[in-house]
């Protein structure tokens, strides 16, 4: 879609030039495209939540968007990458709104351009208008389809994960034991020192499979957020050991900090977790951050690297860890939230979890 905005803008700015060469307001209409364009390069890097900045930038996009519509109607077009903008990262009735109010406006401005009255003027506008959102409806039911389609396989395969280590660790530990206390018990009066031997040697295993289970617990229930200090706490101290002398790993928080339910701490902090073990042994980045926003409505998290990034439309990459991005979107997906991923090869990744929060009075 931004490269859809560009090239109407640019389209836009052609037809222009070349039925009106020379006017005087062409050296504003100009200037005005520049600034769009100018603007709109910096909304990707606001993300693709409704916060303050965004909501300024996006002001800012429509009304200068609005002057040059009204300096030259032919760049009416361009509402359509709007359209989108706003579809994409407002609730409902704000994205409606907007697209009701850019297309009566394209409607007045395309009236300006006639030399008399057209009616289809009041019919194609908003059939385009109607045409995109329902355009975008089936997009938004497709990725939602697939992302409970994600959900899905990243549980199964972390409960395949699970099995397979207690089958391999604990399992097997048990089973070594009772067979050496079996044999124990059948020598106990005839060789006594074999019994023994073999007592000790199940303890020595039963020790193991302690440490194993104490393993397991620390896995489902993060020491980081019991030891106190909460999320933010807890995400500091998983930037500070995870940081090498091949990777510089820093946390910030943003917005008031305050306490959050301990299954939506806990799975914020794996996500987390396994998104640095992914950058670690996959991106081959020398930085990253951790970015946690406490907004009124929801908490985001952002982990963004400047490794070598990948496709995010192509084949996900997975690590040993958390089976990478479908087990961390299974995470935010149990929860209501979203995981937005922005990557290209060689410009780096950024993971934007957000996770909506329950009003309280």
């Amino acid at each position: 879609m931004h490269i859809t905005f560009f090239a109407l803008l640019g389209a836009s700015l052609v037809r222009f030039l070349l039925r009106h060469p020379g006017e005087a307001r062409t050296p504003w209409i100009i200037a005005f495209s520049v600034l769009l364009a100018l603007l709109y390069v910096l909304g990707p890097a606001l993300g693709a939540r409704p916060t303050p900045r965004w909501m300024l930038w996006l002001g800012a996009v429509v009304g200068v968007w609005v002057v040059l519509v009204l300096l030259a109607p032919s760049f009416t077009w361009c509402a359509v990458p709007l359209f989108y903008t706003g579809l994409r990262t407002l609730p409902v009735r704000p994205a409606l709104s907007l697209v009701v109010l850019l297309t009566g406006f394209v409607v007045v401005a395309q009236m300006r351009l006639a030399d008399e009255f057209d009616p289809n003027l009041l019919v194609a506008p908003p059939a385009v208008a109607a045409l995109a959102v329902a355009v975008f409806v089936h997009m938004r039911r497709q990725s939602e389809r697939l992302a409970a389609i994600q959900r899905r396989e990243g549980t199964l395969a972390e409960r395949q994960r699970l099995a397979m280590e207690i089958h391999d660790t604990l399992a097997q530990g048990l089973s070594s034991q009772r067979m050496l206390l079996q044999a124990a018990d059948r020598v106990w009066e005839s060789d006594p020192d074999k019994a023994r031997t073999h007592v000790r040697t199940a303890g020595s295993f039963a020790e193991r499979n302690l440490a194993e289970a104490r393993r397991f617990v620390h896995d489902l229930a993060p020491a980081d957020l019991a030891e106190g200090g909460g999320l933010a706490a807890a995400l500091t101290a998983l930037a500070e050991r995870s940081t090498t002398d091949t990777l510089a790993v820093r946390c910030r928080i943003e917005g008031p900090a305050r306490a959050l339910p301990d299954r939506v701490e806990s799975a914020l902090l794996r996500i987390a977790q396994g998104a640095l073990a992914n950058i670690t042994e996959h991106s081959g980045a020398s930085a990253a951050a951790l970015t946690l926003t406490f907004l009124d409505d929801q908490v985001v998290l952002d982990i963004a690297d400047n490794g070598r990034g990948f496709d995010p439309a192509g084949v996900t990459p997975t690590g040993v860890r958390g089976h990478g991005l479908p087990a961390i979107r299974a995470r935010a997906g149990q929860l209501g939230g979203i995981l937005t991923v922005e990557s290209a090869p060689g410009e780096g990744t950024v993971l934007s979890a957000a996770i909506p929060l329950e009003h309280r009075p």
